[in-house]
């Protein structure tokens, strides 16, 4: 079978090199050439007159492929550069030669070699590459991105595993996407574009952090009744207009579990009265207040109460402690 013929990218390979700066200007120059090549940002580096570093792009349809290689340095997307920026994109990075660190916003990771992270250039980040700054660096269209992560927000700055599985697949292929195979791709640009989509969306949907389950209807109820069990007069229809359920579901809820509202109601109120009436220092309080703090404002009823439920009346467990 004859060799397929794929034409050549039609954007062609731009290279910035500190190379042609003065030793004292390279740190500038370089902070152009990032913001000239990717975004508005800043860098520093400890590195002095020794600093070098190069970067070559090419557009690819949806996405542009960056190649950075160069010396130790820290790198900053901050609020006056994001205010600054006309575009924004997702950077898919990836490094496979040494550990580095990265933080979108609040969260961070520390990254192995091979590993990749996400980050939005819509939100701050920044990037601490203490050997090497060498680095393929994916700039995906957000329009692009969306169509393939129903939640891409919920990964950024998170660390994908490119060791094990298909955090490895795709650290793999994310690497041998460099600049001259985007001007010459082996196979049809929208090809492989797509297959680092589906990559992506396995990758990352392995990565993601397991979403905290939502509380059931029983736990908002008791969470609320324990809140609001010093609140003489609650009632069920209360709970339920609080968390916007009928009276109807409420007690079906906690039939569920083999309650009635009005137990788990005393139930908190006892547990309040006992913790209150073991502790000293409330010894100033009589009765009949203690009763008041719990939700029983009548005192003969807030006494019954302790017998039935405590086993013993409050003077009682005062004596007993």
């Amino acid at each position: 079978m004859p060799a397929i013929h794929r034409p050549a990218s039609p954007w062609p390979v731009r290279r910035w090199s500190t190379d042609s700066a003065a030793p004292e200007q390279r740190l500038d120059y370089w902070v152009g050439a990032i913001c000239e090549g990717f975004l508005e940002m800043s860098a520093t580096s400890g590195t002095g007159g020794a600093f070098h570093s190069t970067l070559e792009s090419v557009a690819w349809g949806p996405i542009a492929v960056n190649r950075v290689r160069g010396s130790a340095q820290d790198v900053f997307r901050t609020r006056s550069a994001i205010a600054r920026s006309r575009e924004n994109f997702y950077y898919l990075l990836c490094k496979a030669d040494s550990a580095w660190t990265a933080g979108q916003e609040s969260c961070g990771a520390r990254l192995l070699p091979g590993d990749l992270v996400l980050v939005d250039s819509r939100r701050c980040y920044e990037f601490h590459f203490a050997h090497s700054a060498d680095t393929v660096s994916l700039q995906l269209h957000p329009t692009w991105v969306e169509g393939w992560l129903p939640d891409a927000q919920a990964v950024l700055g998170h660390r994908i595993d490119g060791q094990s599985g298909w955090g490895a697949a795709l650290s793999a292929f994310a690497r041998q996407l460099k600049p001259e195979l985007a001007v010459r791709p082996p196979l049809p640009s929208q090809l492989l574009t797509d297959q680092l989509g589906a990559l992506m969306a396995l990758a990352l949907q392995q990565a993601a952090p397991a979403a905290p389950a939502a509380p059931s209807l029983r736990e908002r109820i008791g969470t609320l009744v324990r809140e609001r069990h010093a609140e003489a007069g609650l009632t069920a229809a209360d709970v339920a207009a609080v968390l916007d359920v009928s009276e109807r579901t409420l007690h079906r809820a906690l039939a569920g579990s083999g309650h009635t509202f009005a137990q788990q109601l005393m139930a908190c109120r006892m547990e309040a009265a006992a913790r209150l009436l073991a502790d000293p220092r409330f010894d100033r309080l009589t009765v009949a207040e203690i009763g008041r703090r719990v939700g029983l404002a009548d005192a003969s009823h807030f006494v019954r109460s302790c017998r039935a439920h405590l086993g013993a009346t409050p003077a009682e467990m005062r004596r007993r402690r």
